[in-house]
């Protein structure tokens, strides 16, 4: 099928993976094309088979979810990633969305949800359970109160934003620019004018802000 939507899914449970592999090809439009138990098979399968979604529970051995996704991005691997995770848990929410993570379900409801999950984040759109709404709901109310309290944060350009959250994950200027392909001078430039716009002064204030405010980014 010209339009079907190729996918790994990752869980050390196989008869979990099992369920949910019939559950996403009951569906006509979708083909699971891998499946893996551990976070290094996944990248592994990840980078042979180019899948367009994958579904990876978050507590893998080897590698868990964050940090399979932290190397997809850092060897530019483009697939759409849905968290799988049994927790019912804010930090480890925002966390992913702090990431970038499209697609965030929680396993008790994956069987309902994991199809309309995948064809949303296929679709380039952001899919979330909707129990975890509440968590959505105070991510936003947080961002909307950092812009009032700190003004700048609206004049800052989507690169500039993108450096301020990779400031938050302690990336040094060599590393976001290996990561944006430019020069590390031109980071440290960007860096120079987060500070005058957000108007922080000292050698360690623009990392405690973005360390401060990671999730309202």
């Amino acid at each position: 099928m010209k339009d079907e939507i190729r996918i790994i899914i990752a869980d050390d449970h196989p008869i979990f993976r099992r369920g949910l592999r019939a559950v996403i090809e009951g569906d006509p439009a979708l083909k699971v094309i891998d499946e893996a138990d551990d976070g290094e098979s996944t990248l592994e399968k990840i980078k042979l088979s180019r899948p367009d979604v994958a579904v990876l529970d978050v507590n893998m051995p080897g590698a868990n979810g964050f940090e399979v996704v932290r190397r997809i991005q850092q060897q530019r691997l483009t697939v759409n990633v849905i968290f799988l995770t049994m927790h019912k848990d804010e930090d480890m929410f925002n966390a992913a969305m702090d990431l970038g993570i499209k697609g965030y379900v929680l396993k008790d409801s994956a069987v309902t949800e994991v199809v309309g999950a995948i064809k949303a984040v296929a679709a380039g759109k952001p899919f979330i359970s909707p129990i975890l709404s509440e968590f959505l709901l105070d991510r936003s109310t947080r961002a909307t109160s950092l812009v009032e309290k700190t003004p700048g944060i609206k004049d800052l350009t989507p690169t500039e934003r993108r450096i301020l959250k990779m400031v938050a994950d302690y990336k040094t200027s060599k590393e976001i620019a290996d990561i944006l392909c430019i020069h590390p001078r031109t980071v440290d430039n960007h860096r120079t004018n987060i500070c005058q716009k957000l108007e922080l002064r000292g050698s360690r204030s623009l990392l405690k802000f973005a360390q401060e405010h990671k999730s309202e980014l």
